[in-house]
């Protein structure tokens, strides 16, 4: 009964929901890990910062010139709407390239997080000791596979606004799968540190996160209301990698266990 209850779609989800959040907790179980999560930091607030100011340089400058003005009643209801639409938009643009560039360039130093966080969980010690020119050679690999996801979530979000193009239905199937994608890249973007550690073909880690569906459908939802509350994105990399690693560690038959199976 209680392996009935743990592993109900709502359980599931709602586990996976608060493992971002979880991350807070396992750094003040493990200070130690306090100093793997400083550049990562520094990191997204230069890249949240400027990607703020230069959204609303782009908006002030290049936007607001474009948005209808006129003195008949409906002119001011067009001017209202356009400007929340251009809000809505500058926004998003904000959104993917803080989202985006700053995941890439901080990769290297989340890898390493995530490394240590499941040493610290598994209560290994470091299998070797940091080494700078160790860490450079991991960087490379680490940030050509961050650079191919990256791709990927890029080109496949180009795709699905072709869905607008269909008449009626297209905007509410595009905003449906657009944000099911989104949630299913955050969960591989952030669970791929240890997938690649652990070298997981694409076909694998696909498979791993179709068993564990609610779970990491809950841990996606979760990292995204972090990115949607302002000043919480400066905390949301070491929080998702984290919280990404314990789900790991928790749902997977590694340590005395084995390793997972995908």
């Amino acid at each position: 009964m209680p392996d009935l209850i743990q592993n109900n779609p709502v359980t599931s989800f709602s586990r996976g929901f608060y493992y971002p959040f979880r991350g807070l907790r396992l750094l003040s179980r493990y200070p130690s890990l306090l100093k793997y999560i400083i550049i990562p930091f520094l990191i997204n607030l230069i890249i949240f910062s400027s990607a703020v100011y230069f959204g609303l340089d782009f908006f002030n400058r290049t936007v607001v010139q474009y948005i209808p003005h006129g003195e008949a009643w409906y002119w001011a209801i067009l001017y209202y709407a356009a400007w929340i639409l251009a809000v809505l938009v500058t926004a998003v643009l904000v959104f993917f390239m803080f989202t985006v560039v700053g995941n890439l360039i901080a990769s290297p130093f989340n890898d390493l997080l995530s490394e240590r966080a499941e040493e610290s969980l598994l209560g290994k010690g470091a299998e070797t000791a940091f080494s700078f020119k160790g860490f450079l050679r991991d960087a490379r690999s680490t940030l050509l596979n961050e650079l191919k996801k990256m791709s990927l979530f890029l080109i496949g979000m180009v795709l699905l606004l072709l869905l607008n193009l269909i008449p009626v239905l297209g905007q509410l199937v595009y905003s449906v799968a657009a944000i099911l994608f989104t949630l299913f890249f955050l969960v591989v973007e952030y669970l791929g540190y240890v997938f690649s550690r652990k070298n997981y073909s694409f076909r694998d880690q696909r498979r791993y996160i179709w068993r564990r569906k609610f779970l990491t459908l809950g841990f996606g939802t979760g990292v995204l209301c972090i990115l949607a509350v302002p000043f919480l994105q400066f905390f949301c990399l070491p929080l998702a990698v984290l919280g990404a690693t314990l789900l790991w560690c928790e749902n997977s038959r590694s340590s005395s266990l084995g390793e997972p199976e995908p």
